[in-house]
Parts: structure tokens; sequence; C-alpha cells
């Protein structure tokens, strides 16, 4: 069974790069056909598909976000990686990697000088 756990730190200072991490078991990033996104919540806010990367390396971003996200992957690690430039306190949020019907158990963001 797919698992996956995010991870990162807490609290960010506006202005920095965010990095998060997402670590897969019971399966292979690389397995055909399979998309690993990661999905977002502010607070009292619906979820928001931030981006993903694919099964073979292709990158998808949601619009409003492609100019300060960026997904990677290492494929020795079997994780991939958000990476979201120049924060603010609007991306405060509790942040998910997913796939498919997998979900990481979530780590909570705040950006906060």
């Amino acid at each position: 069974q797919v698992q996956l756990q995010d991870s990162g730190p807490g609290l960010v200072k506006p202005s920095q790069t965010l990095s998060l991490t997402c670590t897969v078991s019971g399966g292979s990033i690389t397995n055909s056909y399979y998309y690993w996104s990661w999905i977002r919540q502010p607070p009292g806010k619906g979820l928001e598909w931030m981006g993903a990367i694919a099964y073979d390396g292709s990158t998808y971003y949601s619009p409003s976000l492609k100019s300060h996200a960026s997904i990677s992957r290492d494929t020795s690690k079997n994780q991939f990686v958000l990476q979201l430039s120049s924060v603010t306190p609007e991306d405060t949020a509790v942040y998910y990697c997913n796939s498919l019907g997998y979900w990481g158990q979530g780590t909570q963001v705040t950006v906060s000088s």
C-alpha cells in the first residue's frame, strides 16, 4: 500500500523560500502514470491544488502559483519536493502531498515574522 509522509518547517518568515518534502513508501514515484501532487488548505478555505510532478518527471502547476512554485524529485530517495519562493502570510496553510487516493498527514505551515 502506498503511503505518503510530508514534512517541512512549521514556521517560515515572509520573503523566504518554503521547502516541503514528501517521502513515498510502498510504491515508486517513477511508476507509470502516477502523478504526485501538492495541495494546500488555507485557514477557513477549501483545498487548493498547487501542482504535480509526473512519473516521467514532467511538472504541472496551477496558473496562480506557477511564478513562485517549483516541484522536483529525488528518485534515489523516492521523494518529491515543493519549493515556494517569496512566501507571504497568504501562504499560511496546511500542505498535503497526494497521489490518487493517498494523502500525506499534512504539514501546518505558518508564514510570519
